[in-house]
């Protein structure tokens, strides 16, 4: 917290933050995994530039350079005991003047981790989660910037999660505000039609998604076809194949939509794409070890 080591139970802020009453707070979900070489987080560097960014839009000076976030990120992993574990960097508006305006505050910084299985359960990766179109609509950025990574557009996130689960599905998927897939609470999302792989564009409303970004580089890798192009509805319901990506929940197979089963005829491709991540993420692959930061333990 704020350049200093602190331990899990004094983690403590004041009750007037300004971050806790306005929502002023962008972060990072990070993941750092076991290898054959140890320790090692995944992809570091374009998620400490994403905070960055994150933080540009909100005008939040974090008064720290990337290098110096990145390594606060390893010391933070180096010295808690999970070899694997989930990594959140934060910055806020600290406790100072309440009100609106958040120049007036300070901005803190924290980075905790912990052990953190997979988002969606571990049937994501095998059998597959439900889900359904939520009745909310991602929020559009004419009215929040969607590009920044902000704990204020995650209210909109969690409306739709908890409409899912009491509905008794998995997890929710919104349409923006022309009626088009946009993405999950938590998570990009891809589908698979005659072959060929798509996801939503930026200007569909997006976060661009780090495991996003890596899908993007596997289909290239393993030349699958693919595409950046908006899907309706129905156009998710008659997909051969669905799935969500992002740090949290890694590669998750949907295997139903609104009750509409996804998938009949097997998932080749998602299939594909689950093994190369689970070996980039783990080491096991040397034509992504640029993405590996290691952490002496």
């Amino acid at each position: 917290m704020d350049g200093k080591l602190v331990p899990w139970d004094d983690a403590k802020i004041h009750v007037l933050t300004h971050g806790l009453h306005y929502g002023m707070a962008v972060f990072e979900g990070i993941r750092a995994f076991s290898t054959p070489d140890g320790t090692a987080i995944f992809r570091l560097e374009e998620h400490i530039e994403r905070f960055l960014n994150s933080a540009k839009i909100y005008r939040m000076d974090l008064g720290y350079s990337a290098r110096e976030l990145s390594r606060a990120c390893v010391d933070t992993v180096r010295n808690n005991p999970a070899k694997e574990c989930y990594i959140r960097p934060l910055a806020f508006t600290g406790y100072g003047e309440m009100g609106l305006n958040p120049l007036t505050s300070k901005i803190s910084i924290a980075i905790a981790t912990w052990e953190w299985p997979a988002y969606l359960g571990s049937d994501s990766t095998g059998k597959g989660v439900r889900a359904c179109v939520s009745s909310w609509v991602r929020i559009d950025s004419r009215a929040m910037p969607v590009q920044a990574k902000s704990a204020a557009n995650y209210a909109n996130s969690a409306l739709a999660k908890m409409e899912a689960l009491s509905g008794g599905y998995d997890e929710a998927i919104f349409l923006n505000t022309q009626g088009v897939g946009a993405e999950g609470p938590g998570e990009n999302i891809f589908r698979v039609k005659d072959g060929v792989l798509s996801t939503p564009p930026a200007s569909s409303g997006i976060l661009r998604g780090i495991t996003r970004d890596t899908v993007i580089q596997f289909a290239s890798d393993l030349h699958i076809r693919f595409f950046r192009n908006d899907a309706t509805k129905e156009e998710l319901y008659t997909s051969d194949e669905v799935f969500f990506s992002g740090t949290a929940a890694g590669i998750a197979k949907v295997r139903e939509i609104d009750g509409r089963r996804i998938g009949y005829d097997g998932t080749p491709i998602t299939d594909k794409l689950i093994k190369l991540y689970d070996e980039a993420t783990h080491g096991r692959s040397k034509r992504y070890s640029k993405w590996l930061t290691p952490v002496s333990k």
